[in-house]
């Protein structure tokens, strides 16, 4: 047998060599991964939380209450002074007082909001046209003149009552006076009035009553009103009558007493039950500017510490809640004025 050339046997190295090099790349190429069946990972976000946020506390102003007062307001329409509702220079100016109630969130008449009986009648044809406007916003005090049986000591009178039951006073008002003493509350304030006529209401049942209705409402703040002050520089110093009133309101830690009847306009500083000063006392305003007409004041009694007896006006009272303002508020073409600040007890 011959034996093969060096030829054959290089082309069989070849052969067994390519045989070798195609066994190890399919050898490579199964262990490989298969790149395209790999999915890519895909990245969720988050989910936003869903909780309910959280309100961010916000503070209430106190912005209070207005209030506005007067009394002795209204002339009778048979006044010689009345001058169809517009009056005159020195009487019956309860149209220019009236113009001072706007933006009033509460009206209190301290008495004798009618002359010179508080006649039905009387009422329409005079209180109506001014103050009337505001009606709705009145808490009204009786007077003495409502009480009257005739003009006196006048020539005139406008539909008196000869009955001394103040029926013009209760029939104009109505369910805004639902007896001669009564209470009510406005804003965080609580507010009582009675009737300081003692001739014809018996005073000491009145303050009986007073001192009971304020024991059952213990508010931060309270205010009283009626009529006669207890205490005033006017033409009828220190009212004995009305003491009662007061050492109830005192007592029960009242804050502010309004009175009208002394036609002029005056402050006190704040005054325990027998009249001295202390800072837990009462603070009493008479207001008896309403527009009927004035008078002069006589010698300045003790606490008085403001006084004026020449400008018809009202005073607006800013009552928060354990505070309050007050301003006196003159007609156009008059000039005075009163203000201030206080703390409930």
């Amino acid at each position: 047998m011959q034996a093969p050339g060096p030829g054959a046997v290089l082309n069989a190295m070849r052969a067994v060599a390519a045989v070798l090099i195609l066994v190890v790349a399919c050898s490579a190429r199964a262990a490989m991964p298969n790149v395209a069946s790999v999915a890519t990972p895909v990245l969720t976000p988050s989910a936003t939380p869903t909780g309910t946020p959280v309100a961010t506390p916000t503070m209430t102003p106190d912005i209070g209450i207005v209030v506005m007062a007067a009394g002795d307001i209204a002339c009778d329409p048979a006044d010689p002074n009345f001058n169809s509702g517009n009056g005159t220079s020195t009487a019956c100016r309860q149209r220019d007082t009236a113009s001072l109630l706007v933006g009033a969130d509460l009206i209190l008449t301290l008495g004798d909001n009618q002359y010179e009986c508080g006649g039905l009648a009387a009422y329409l044809a005079s209180f109506d046209l001014s103050w009337g406007a505001f009606k709705s916003l009145i808490r009204p005090a009786i007077g003495n003149h409502e009480h009257n049986t005739s003009g006196e000591p006048l020539t005139f009178g406008t539909d008196c009552d000869a009955t001394h039951s103040a029926a013009g006073y209760y029939s104009y008002f109505g369910s805004a006076a639902p007896s001669n003493a009564y209470s009510f509350d406005a804003g965080s304030w609580h507010f009582a009035t009675v009737d300081s006529t003692c001739f014809e209401a018996s005073c000491a049942a009145q303050a009986s009553w007073l001192s009971g209705d304020l024991a059952a409402y213990p508010t931060a703040c309270s205010l009283v009103f009626y009529h006669h002050p207890r205490w005033s520089s006017g033409s009828q110093p220190g009212l004995v009558f009305r003491d009662p009133f007061w050492r109830a309101a005192v007592a029960a830690g009242v804050d502010v007493v309004l009175d009208g009847h002394d036609h002029n306009y005056e402050r006190f500083a704040p005054m325990d039950a027998d009249g001295t000063a202390s800072t837990t006392g009462v603070r009493e305003f008479v207001v008896g500017t309403g527009g009927y007409n004035l008078i002069p004041l006589l010698a300045s009694q003790p606490n008085s510490e403001v006084r004026n007896g020449d400008t018809f006006g009202v005073l607006k009272l800013t009552l928060f809640t354990n505070s309050y303002a007050w301003q006196f508020l003159p007609i156009a073409g008059q000039s005075f004025t009163d203000q201030g600040t206080g703390q409930c007890h």
